[in-house]
């Protein structure tokens, strides 16, 4: 076997094996609670308001007591919902712009939900006491605010609650929201108490329970997410409920000072609840899980404020509520001065690739208007960008076939002297000027494009739900397409997606794919060797089940790239005097080979 077909299998294999991995995926097991762990000091079965020591009442009444609460609208062109004055919190919101399903009759998809339905989700902000004051002289979770007017919350009209603790404090809470997903939060204490008082205001974000709709692929990050002062950390509910214990905190908690900016909520891998304190300025961020209640909590704590007779202290927070769509996180951290705020799309660890690769996918839908055609032109942008280090590959491979001939004369000369062949095989290669290990390099160079792509697939939203034409209406899932019902001809439907059966019964794009590979290697003669020969001619077909349960956006990517490479090989080696004999080689590839039986000498020593 000469060193072309060596660097080629060994290509050929890497890129298999490589890419094998990224196929294979581990969804992590549910999050186990050590029993011996110690158990959190309160009992509470809801979110805890700092310093977690509040006083606790059963699920059962709290949630009947928030079921009677009043409740103001949200109305938005993005978000539907309802504030429970019961602790002034935003625990009923579903955003209007996405569905749950392609079906366009699908509900809308539900972000936050209040305590006593399943998997609670919801956002409250209170005040912190300190000195003489108690927690029944501040606003907290169970405070029934009053709404000042009758507003409903909409862009243009901002909704103002109030309460009076009757010993002199009076607290007003404003709320506004943009048109997107940003809500702000302005929180004011009146000190009329003739002395002066001490406390601090916090947010709180909280989820009863691991989501009911978590994913749990390794390849997005679903749970906590959070920026101090220019450090991302990522926690997932797995590792939250292995945090270790605060006794202060009465919490398995993470507690991080940030000085100067910084976020924190859940995510999930196209939505987010994140508090956001005022930047510029210092702030607590406390991650933490609570055993006993089952309870993941998110909080930001801003520092103490004195508040002197007769004077007004006033703080401004914000929360994002909704989808993580690329555009509108970047004009928050752009123009809303959230540093980093982008980086709430798991863009994953070759970051450096993803961000410009959205980018420049985004820049392209915009114009083309079908995100399939948009990945298709970005196909042919990315090879045109490596298409000079691809071209030296391509001649050196042409090359390496224009020394066939005088490869054959040397293992002739050299017989079984194997380090006298590999010593010629080098001066030749040098006197010729040839690398036999350019033509890894083509596949070497798509991998990491290949992994950028697969991630920017899968996590962005853009591509969630995106259509491309006919029967693929979403190209962020497979292929729907079958050969078990002839593509929609059989009336009966494709096996589901994730099965067996949608394993083997696979779609257009798919075979698409497979015969792409395969016309690939058609450029070139079936290897002599036959362990060469056979990888080459299963290698098509295992690709093809491989990626047919990967996104189609992906495997349009895929099928599009074969196209220009092999319309490229086979140009410049047209170019250097090799016109590939396609169906020659298609031919031959059918042919078997005849036998070749080795002469045996029968007779026995000493017998005429």
């Amino acid at each position: 076997m000469d060193d072309q077909n060596k660097n080629l299998i060994l290509a050929t294999a890497l890129s298999f094996l490589v890419i094998l991995a990224w196929f294979v995926f581990f969804p992590p097991a549910e999050p186990v609670v050590d029993p011996n762990a110690p158990a959190a000091v309160t009992t509470a079965t809801e979110a805890i308001t700092p310093p977690a020591d509040s006083v606790a009442t059963s699920e059962t009444a709290a949630a009947a007591e928030k079921a009677q609460a009043p409740r103001l609208a949200i109305d938005t062109p993005r978000l539907k919902g309802t504030i429970s004055l019961l602790g002034g919190r935003i625990d009923d919101l579903a955003m209007s712009s996405y569905q749950e399903t392609i079906d366009p009759a699908s509900k809308i998809v539900t972000l936050l939900s209040p305590v006593g339905q399943p998997h609670a989700y919801y956002a409250l902000y209170g005040w912190t006491p300190a000195g003489n004051l108690g927690f029944e002289d501040v606003p907290g979770a169970n405070t029934l605010w009053s709404q000042v007017g009758t507003n409903t919350l909409t862009p243009e009209t901002p909704i103002t609650l109030q309460w009076d603790n009757g010993k002199g404090l009076v607290f007003k809470r404003i709320l506004s929201v943009d048109d997107r997903y940003m809500f702000n939060v302005e929180q004011t204490v009146e000190n009329q108490t003739g002395a002066e008082v001490r406390l601090a205001p916090y947010g709180i974000v909280a989820r009863h329970g691991i989501p009911d709709d978590l994913e749990g692929f390794y390849l997005s990050h679903e749970g906590i997410v959070q920026r101090t002062d220019g450090t991302l950390e990522e926690i997932k509910y797995k590792a939250a409920a292995k945090l270790p214990l605060v006794e202060r905190e009465a919490a398995l908690a993470e507690v991080n000072q940030a000085t100067t900016d910084g976020w924190i909520g859940f995510t999930s891998k196209y939505w987010m609840t994140a508090l956001i304190p005022e930047q510029g300025k210092p702030f607590t961020a406390v991650a933490k899980y609570v055993p006993s209640a089952d309870i993941f909590q998110t909080e930001t704590r801003q520092p103490l404020v004195s508040v002197a007779p007769g004077a007004t202290s006033t703080t401004n927070s914000r929360l994002f509520a909704g989808a993580k769509e690329w555009e509108t996180l970047r004009n928050y951290e752009k123009t809303g001065g959230i540093a980093g705020f982008i980086d709430a799309i798991d863009w994953g660890w070759f970051f450096f690739f993803t961000k410009p690769i959205f980018a420049v996918l985004h820049w392209l839908h915009a114009i083309i208007g079908n995100m399939g055609l948009a990945i298709i032109a970005l196909t042919f942008l990315l090879k045109a960008l490596v298409f000079p280090l691809a071209y030296k590959s391509y001649v050196s491979m042409a090359r390496m076939k224009e020394l066939q001939p005088e490869m054959e004369a040397l293992k002739e000369r050299a017989g079984e002297d194997k380090q006298k062949l590999q010593k010629e095989m080098m001066t030749l290669y040098k006197e010729k000027k040839v690398n036999p290990a350019a033509g890894c390099l083509p596949i070497l160079i798509q991998i990491p494009i290949f992994f950028s792509l697969y991630k920017v697939i899968f996590v962005t939203l853009e591509l969630r739900h995106a259509p491309f034409f006919g029967w693929l209406n979403d190209l962020s899932a497979p292929d729907s397409s079958s050969i078990f019902n002839l593509f929609g001809v059989l009336p009966w439907a494709a096996p589901e997606p994730g099965t067996m059966m949608a394993l083997i019964f696979i779609g257009v794009l798919p075979l698409l794919l497979g015969i792409s590979m395969w016309l690939q290697q058609k450029l070139n003669p079936t290897p002599t060797d036959a362990t060469q020969a056979m990888i080459f001619a299963w290698m098509p077909w295992v690709f093809m089940f491989m990626l047919g349960s990967f996104a189609s956006g992906l495997v349009v990517y895929w099928i599009t790239n074969n196209v220009i490479t092999f319309t490229q090989q086979f140009i410049i080696m047209k170019s250097h005097g090799h016109t590939p004999d396609i169906f020659g080689n298609i031919k031959a590839g059918f042919t078997r080979k005849p036998k070749v039986a080795a002469a045996v000498d029968t007779k026995k020593p000493g017998k005429k």
